[in-house]
């Protein structure tokens, strides 16, 4: 069946692209606004573009009641931490998924683990197993409400238990315990590996 997006609205675009497009990783975005509060945010609009530079880039929905935290916060101060989310801690992420007010600390309504980053001011979700402090390098403003933050990967920090070894910088993924976002509201996980085939043009 052939679907033309030119004939169909964006609620019916995002179905077909969310269902097709799996899975979809995980951008749990720890931010700390002008004022300093912190805020934890999930976002499904996600990947990784590039590594010379390091780049990950964020598809930002700004709502029917305006801006999001996270948005305003990466816009404000151009720092954010990109945390990836293990299958233990879905419920607090499911928590800081709701829409809080501005000077509400999502760290404190999901009982998260503040951890200090390196080179940022945003602190790192200690629940999770991987983190990468960005700054931000680039904005694509792509619609009324949508666009992307483009984030310059500065430190990644990653589980202890999942190095295999570390000055070859190999790492055992299936150790981590990520999820990934699938359509109708669901999560899923890496259960199997197969190849090696032939390489893509990442």
């Amino acid at each position: 069946m052939i679907f033309d997006f030119a004939e169909i609205g964006p609620r019916d675009r995002h179905k077909l692209l969310t269902s097709t497009i799996i899975p979809r990783p995980i951008a749990w975005v720890s931010t700390r606004s002008a004022d300093g509060v912190n805020n934890a945010a999930p976002f499904a609009f996600f990947n990784v573009f590039g590594e010379d530079p390091p780049v990950l880039a964020l598809g930002i929905h700004d709502g029917a009641n305006g801006p999001s935290d996270t948005g305003n916060n990466i816009r404000a101060t151009g720092e954010f931490v990109v945390n990836l989310v293990p299958r233990a801690a879905l419920a607090q992420m499911d928590v800081t998924a709701r829409d809080f007010a501005p000077e509400v600390d999502e760290f404190s309504e999901a009982n998260l683990t503040k951890l200090d980053s390196i080179k940022v001011k945003p602190p790192r979700i200690g629940e999770s197993p991987v983190a990468y402090e960005c700054k931000l390098i680039h904005t694509v403003e792509l619609g009324p409400s949508r666009w992307i933050a483009v984030g310059q990967v500065l430190i990644a920090h990653i589980a202890d238990e999942a190095i295999l070894d570390a000055d070859r910088f190999h790492i055992a993924s299936d150790k981590l315990d990520i999820v990934a976002r699938i359509a109708g509201g669901r999560y899923a996980q890496l259960t199997e590996a197969f190849g090696p085939w032939a390489r893509t043009s990442s």
